[in-house]
């Protein structure tokens, strides 16, 4: 089959691509086929003039774009699409469990301005903008309102590809409200140090590995000890060298699924002297093989970053009036205390220590090994 065959072949019955994988049951059918008996070339034309957006969606978007992206690309392409469809509509699409459960959280609403059955050859600008500004209006993120205008520009930009649509994409002529920008936080010293107290297991880790290296909050929850150096030499594991006393950054947990980290991100990070003796506790004490997890939760599976941050960081947060910390600040508090005080940092942080609540937890027995070698 050639390109002009691959895009003008005869579009598909029901629900094509990953949902039929789903299993075997009943799927609702967003797209019936032209009848054998009508020309190839009016039936093309008839599809092209009556398909919806939801239709086409099913038809050929989702199998000819979203279904060759990774795991997370295609669940972040069904999440944004429940703003421009219905959720209903989505899941079908996605495939829907054959009992009518619904895996969404996410409930129609009834003034919302979806797209589901504007026909293809008729959207024009003002659709899309009328969805951007019900955004704006229920207190979506920037973020998120430029996810929805970029997820209906793909609609479209295939859809162009496909010559099932002519003219301007009309998600490129639509205005984006301007990006509020919260205020940047990042915590002090002594921020730092009260935040630690109230810290436990995993979230104070998380928190030392943030601010004692470059790694991000997806690459940490990530780690594996088959990319940790604990000792005085190089090793070789699954053919990557790691050079003594550091960790080399290849994978991370990015949207509940692990997978390597861009080409750019890869890189070498020397272990300082706290870390060090954090994750030589953390390998006597819970790790049982290279495959584990640095910092995991009792089942072995890594550590949610989004949960933790709900359960236990805003928690620390509001007790002590700092509503805002997040890992992001977390991360900026690196930059900050490093500027003030450079790799002495971690010296203030050990020094604090043995000031925490007496536990089993690791960080407890790093704070004797500083104070030792302070003697």
């Amino acid at each position: 089959m050639n390109m002009n065959e691959y895009w003008n072949r005869p579009l598909l019955q029901g629900v094509p691509g990953p949902a039929e994988h789903r299993g075997d049951g009943h799927k609702t059918v967003l797209f019936q086929r032209v009848g054998a008996g009508a020309s190839s070339e009016a039936g093309e034309a008839t599809v092209m003039t009556e398909m919806t957006v939801a239709q086409f969606v099913a038809a050929r978007f989702l199998p000819d774009h979203v279904a060759i992206k990774t795991s997370p690309g295609r669940r972040h392409y069904q999440a944004i699409l429940k703003h421009v469809l219905t959720p209903e509509e989505v899941e079908t699409i996605f495939g829907a469990p054959a009992d009518g459960t619904r895996s969404s959280k996410l409930h129609p609403k009834s003034d919302w301005p979806y797209m589901s059955s504007v026909k293809l050859n008729e959207a024009n600008p003002e659709h899309v903008q009328r969805l951007i500004a019900a955004a704006v209006d229920g207190g979506y993120s920037s973020q998120t309102i430029r996810h929805i205008r970029n997820v209906v520009g793909a609609v479209f930009s295939h859809a162009l590809r496909t010559r099932h649509f002519a003219g301007d994409n009309p998600a490129s002529l639509v205005t984006l409200p301007s990006m509020k920008r919260r205020e940047s936080h990042a915590l002090s010293l002594d921020q730092t140090l009260k935040v630690l107290e109230l810290m436990q297991y995993p979230e104070r880790e998380v928190t030392l590995f943030a601010i004692l290296t470059s790694m991000n909050i997806a690459e940490i929850c990530g780690l594996q000890w088959k990319y940790v150096n604990l000792t005085e030499h190089h090793l070789s594991r699954e053919g990557q060298s790691i050079p003594p006393r550091s960790i080399v950054v290849r994978n991370q947990w990015y949207r509940g699924e692990l997978c390597t980290v861009p080409a750019g991100r890869r890189k070498s990070i020397p272990i300082p002297q706290l870390l060090f003796s954090v994750l030589h506790t953390l390998s006597r004490t819970k790790s049982s093989g290279w495959n584990d997890f640095v910092l995991s939760t009792k089942s072995g599976r890594p550590i949610n970053q989004i949960n933790l941050a709900a359960r236990r960081l805003k928690n620390i947060g509001r007790e002590l009036e700092m509503p805002w910390i997040s890992w992001q600040v977390l991360r900026r508090t690196r930059g900050v205390l490093a500027y003030e005080f450079g790799t002495q940092i971690q010296h203030e942080l050990a020094r604090a220590i043995p000031l925490l609540p007496a536990s089993s937890s690791p960080i407890a027995v790093v704070g004797k090994v500083y104070e030792k070698k302070r003697i």
